[in-house]
Order: C-alpha cells, then sequence, then structure tokens
C-alpha cells in the first residue's frame, strides 16, 4: 500500500511539472530580462544591446536591463550565460568572437552547441585602411610594396575579428610577411593609424573607423564584402583588389541556453526580428556603419554555424591558439 501511494504521489507531482512547463512558456515573461553583454560599456556589442533592448522592453512589456560582464574575449559572459538558468529572462549579447573562440580558445568551458541563437541583428565589415600619405592608390598597390619586407598592422586585440581576418589575408592569401600590433581597443589602433604610427589598420567599419575614411584621415584599401558599401563607396572591396570570395565581418548576436523552451526561443525570435525591422532602430545602426539583418530565428541558427566553420578555416590556417 505504501508503495502504491509513494507511486500515486510521483505520479501527481510529474503531472502538476508537465502543466507548470507550458504554463511558464506561455507566461513568459513576467519579469525583468537581462541582456548580458560580453564586453565592456560603450564598446559596439554594448551600444546595440542597449539600441535593440529599448525596443525589446516595449514590445515584451517588460525592462529589459543590460548587464556588461567583459573579459576573455566574450567568454566570462558567455559562460556565465550558458551555466545559469535556461528560462529566457538571462540573454548573451555578444559579437563573432563566439564563432571565434569555438577554436581559438581551448578550455573555455562551454561549446557554440551549448547555445540557442535568436538572432543575428547586425553586421560590420572588416576594412584595412591606411594614413593619407601612405603611396599606394588601391590593395594590389600596397600588397606589391610589401613584397619582400615586413610590414605591421594594427587591430582591437589580439584574437579579434580583425586580426584573424588580417592576419589570414597577409598570411594564407596574400603571402605577406606582417607582424601584428595589438591594441587595446579600436580608438587607440585609429589614434596609432591616424599618427601614421603603423603600416596599415585593420578595424571594422563600426569600430570608429568609418568617421575618419569620411573624414579622409584614413584612407580605405579594401572592405571585406561581396559590394562597396554605401558609407564608403570609394573604397573597393577585396575581390575588386584581386581577391575574389574574401569576405569578413563582425557581428553582434543574441543568444540563450540550448536548453531553453522552444516556445520561449520563438517568442524571442518574433520579437528580436521585429525590433530590427523597426525603421528608427535600421537608422541608427547604418549611422554608425553597421547593417541590419532581417532573418528569422531559424536563419539566424543556420547562419551562426556557418560562421563557427568559416572562423574555424581562417583561426586555424594562422595557428591562433588560446589556452
Amino acid at each position: 500500500m505504501k508503495y502504491c501511494r509513494l507511486t500515486a504521489c510521483a505520479a501527481s507531482v510529474l503531472a502538476v511539472l508537465a502543466l507548470a512547463a507550458p504554463a511558464s512558456a506561455q507566461d513568459y515573461p513576467n519579469r525583468n530580462v537581462t541582456l548580458v553583454v560580453g564586453f565592456a560599456a560603450g564598446g559596439v556589442a554594448d551600444s546595440i544591446a542597449r539600441l535593440v533592448g529599448q525596443k525589446l522592453s516595449v514590445r515584451l512589456g517588460q525592462p529589459v536591463v543590460v548587464e556588461n560582464r567583459g573579459g576573455a574575449g566574450g567568454n566570462i559572459a558567455a559562460k556565465n550565460v550558458v551555466t545559469g538558468a535556461a528560462d529566457g529572462y538571462t540573454i548573451l549579447v555578444t559579437t563573432t568572437a563566439l564563432a571565434i573562440n569555438e577554436t581559438m580558445y581551448k578550455n573555455k568551458g562551454f561549446a557554440a552547441a551549448d547555445f540557442t541563437t535568436l538572432a543575428i541583428s547586425a553586421s560590420t565589415p572588416e576594412v584595412l585602411a591606411v594614413h593619407p600619405s601612405n603611396p599606394a592608390k588601391n590593395l594590389a598597390e600596397f600588397v606589391t610594396a610589401a613584397k619582400g619586407k615586413p610590414i605591421n598592422f594594427g587591430t582591437a586585440g589580439v584574437g579579434s575579428g580583425s586580426h584573424i581576418a588580417a592576419e589570414y589575408f597577409f598570411k594564407v592569401l596574400a603571402k605577406v610577411e606582417a607582424v601584428h600590433v595589438p591594441f587595446q581597443g579600436g580608438a587607440p589602433a585609429i589614434n596609432a593609424a591616424i599618427g601614421n604610427q603603423m603600416d596599415a589598420l585593420a578595424l571594422s567599419l563600426a569600430g570608429g573607423l568609418l568617421t575618419q575614411i569620411q573624414s579622409d584621415k584614413l584612407k580605405g584599401l579594401a572592405v571585406a564584402t561581396t559590394q562597396r558599401m554605401p558609407v564608403i563607396k570609394d573604397v573597393p572591396t577585396y575581390a575588386e583588389g584581386g581577391y575574389a570570395g574574401f569576405t569578413a565581418s563582425s557581428w553582434v548576436g543574441f543568444f540563450v541556453p540550448n536548453k531553453t523552451d522552444a516556445a520561449i526561443v520563438a517568442k524571442l525570435g518574433n520579437e528580436l526580428s521585429a525590433v530590427v525591422k523597426d525603421k528608427d532602430v535600421q537608422d541608427k545602426l547604418r549611422q554608425i556603419g553597421f547593417d541590419p539583418i532581417e532573418s528569422t530565428q531559424k536563419e539566424a541558427e543556420a547562419f551562426f554555424k556557418t560562421e563557427v566553420t568559416k572562423w574555424s578555416t581562417m583561426v586555424e590556417a594562422v595557428g591562433i591558439s588560446i589556452k
């Protein structure tokens, strides 16, 4: 009899849990949602998190709070989110670093597959720029002048998308001996380039480079897109410079642990997609050098997987590894 009573009790508990699960998803959200940004305040990921977060708050009917947890190339925030509650109330906002770090970091404590992609909301291309006094009129002339002598290039830091993309271009595609000069962020790298302290600067367009090229303080040699960017229409693509197929961009995306309820994932994916379609959001993104990305949650998930593969190829080709 005791066994029967225990069995009945257990069955009742399971029934309650079964009913509670969908109710939780239907009730979502009923409190604050936190966007955990993997980088410091003021950066591109933070800026987009705050822009999107304001609109998302209105659509969800709940406050959306931004929390910055920088460090280890975004890994600290990613690990914090993926090991936390998979309830949709804590969302990771990060960059291309999540795809890059999958191969570059050997012991980060999580895998890219531990996340579900909600949205990749915006992207900005990688650009190679030089001081206006550089005699090279285009990428081909710059590469020709660099043959047979070492050059250096600056970026916003070791392991950044700009670092990996530029290293891959110089080492694998152009076969030029180039020394990487890392800076603590895009601003100091730009200042050094404007001061003509390096041969070239590799940086994403939205990393502060857009205004410097528009004001002719720096000269853009190549942009890693399939077509020229309207905001810097005079800067040719890498393909125009003789390197067809070379594209690279830094994006900002929103992720949750892969155990998050499918209904919550669908809701957040739909709401984030609607936010990116907002004209005000699109205008503000373009003003800082980003292209809005309109896609479904499933399309964003597929894109992220291709990015992991793409960046893995480049990381392995240049031989960069961090333990």
